[in-house]
């Protein structure tokens, strides 16, 4: 699955675009705006972008009103199909956004409801309806709102009719921009039959096609298997790294990754790959949430060493700050250009380690050294070997272990580095030897 070899870069498009938060219904080619983008996009190492919603919706992109066309703050499906050809020409693969659990108030099937109530022949297109109760909106009846958002109508994915419409949605995208594959928003919401029935109806409908889901908490092989999702979003540990940086405490990051991906026969998630994240569209940006600056290049050489899909949100690749306590609109901006400094320049070169080592793509996990401010794990696959270190004090350290060689060459710098059963971390550095 060329997923598993790829580094995805993230583009929430209505907040990147600029767009008005309100539909204001006025057409605008705002989208266009991404192809300025693909070089910096390319330099940076991402071979695959995941787009956050880009069909009509009533605000944020997640109240969708119209699975088949592109929302109009953003442009049309002609202006998206060209911004598709761009980034396949240029080698970048395209995921989008499947909202499947929920529509929002404006989707036309739950106008006629609000409109024809008991006589609508769409009322069993969702969760549940009472005739008899209320919602905040005031319109006479109640519904099954996402986690109590009203302006988010729980779909009933068991109609089959709501099935077609959303199988037929996604051939469109196939066949009108050519998409690779699907980021299943709240994934762990969605019917588990139907999901089945989305990998097999994806399998069928394209080679290769790939589905992630986002999922938080629990145990995440209710989703990612092969009958459903091939990935999903690693929540566990992306509290994780940041943590363990914030608290100098290496162990938090090992336990979560040992329990997933460790040697142990009990290991959740060995010889799968979730997608590893410092920040999204959801969170607090990673260089607002670090207490100490000189953590940022640290925290993306353990998302990218340790097992996993890495992705990078867009502006955090130069330290864009945003506070998750300001509102989601302050975390998803719309910057002129791109930036480039010492931290873009750092991720580039992690990434191209990513992309051309196996052992970094599908090895396993084991830990050699870990102290509180320091760690080193092992990848390792069909003969490769690539120890991950990382020195997260202001002091040096000494990392004693038997690489079983006399050097080993820097994936990241692609310097040569002396090993004496084992080798001193500068301060605030990291490596990826290979040996």
């Amino acid at each position: 699955m060329w997923a598993y070899e790829s580094v995805f870069y993230q583009i929430y498009p209505l907040g990147f675009c600029g767009a008005p938060f309100e539909n204001d219904g006025v057409p605008e080619r705002r989208i266009t705006k991404v192809n300025d983008w693909i070089p910096h996009i390319q330099k940076m190492g991402a071979d695959a972008i995941y787009f956050s919603p880009v069909f009509e919706s009533d605000t944020h992109g997640y109240n969708t009103r119209d699975y088949t066309k592109i929302d109009t703050r953003l442009g049309t499906n002609e202006d998206f199909t060209e911004v598709c050809k761009n980034l396949h020409e240029a080698g970048i693969r395209v995921v989008l956004d499947g909202v499947f659990n929920h529509v929002g108030r404006g989707f036309w099937a739950f106008e006629d409801v609000l409109k024809n109530r008991e006589n609508s022949p769409y009322v069993n297109w969702f969760a549940k309806i009472d005739f008899g109760g209320n919602s905040n909106y005031n319109d006479g009846l109640w519904y099954e709102g996402w986690e109590g958002n009203y302006d988010l109508v729980k779909l009933n994915l068991r109609n089959e009719d709501v099935i077609q419409h959303i199988f037929s949605a996604i051939r469109g995208w196939v066949e009108e921009f050519d998409i690779d594959g699907l980021r299943l928003d709240v994934a762990y919401c969605l019917d588990k039959d139907f999901l089945r029935r989305l990998r097999k109806f994806c399998d069928e409908l394209k080679p290769d096609f790939f589905l992630l889901g986002e999922t938080l908490h629990g145990d995440y092989n209710q989703f990612m298997n092969d009958e459903m999702l091939h990935s999903v979003t690693n929540y566990e540990c992306y509290k994780g790294l940041y943590s363990s940086f914030n608290s100098m405490n290496m162990f938090e990051i090992n336990h979560s990754l040992l329990r997933q991906f460790g040697p142990e026969n009990w290991t959740l998630y060995r010889g799968k790959h979730l997608l590893s994240f410092v920040d999204n569209h959801d969170v607090t940006r990673v260089a607002s949430i670090l207490t100490n600056p000189k953590h940022l290049p640290l925290i993306y050489a353990l998302a990218f060493g340790m097992p996993g899909i890495p992705c990078v949100y867009y502006g955090s690749e130069w330290g864009a700050e945003g506070k998750k306590e300001n509102g989601d609109p302050s975390l998803r901006p719309s910057f002129e250009k791109p930036e480039w400094n010492e931290l873009t320049d750092w991720i580039a070169k992690v990434a191209e380690a990513k992309k051309t080592s196996k052992a970094l793509q599908y090895g396993g996990f084991s830990s050699t050294v870990l102290t509180n401010g320091q760690c080193v794990f092992l990848r390792e696959y069909e003969g490769e070997k690539v120890y991950v270190t990382i020195n997260a004090a202001d002091t040096p350290f000494f990392a004693g272990f038997n690489a079983g060689a006399g050097s080993a060459v820097d994936l990241i710098t692609g310097e040569t580095i002396g090993l004496n059963n084992g080798l001193e971390l500068p301060p605030y550095s990291a490596y990826f030897l290979k040996v």
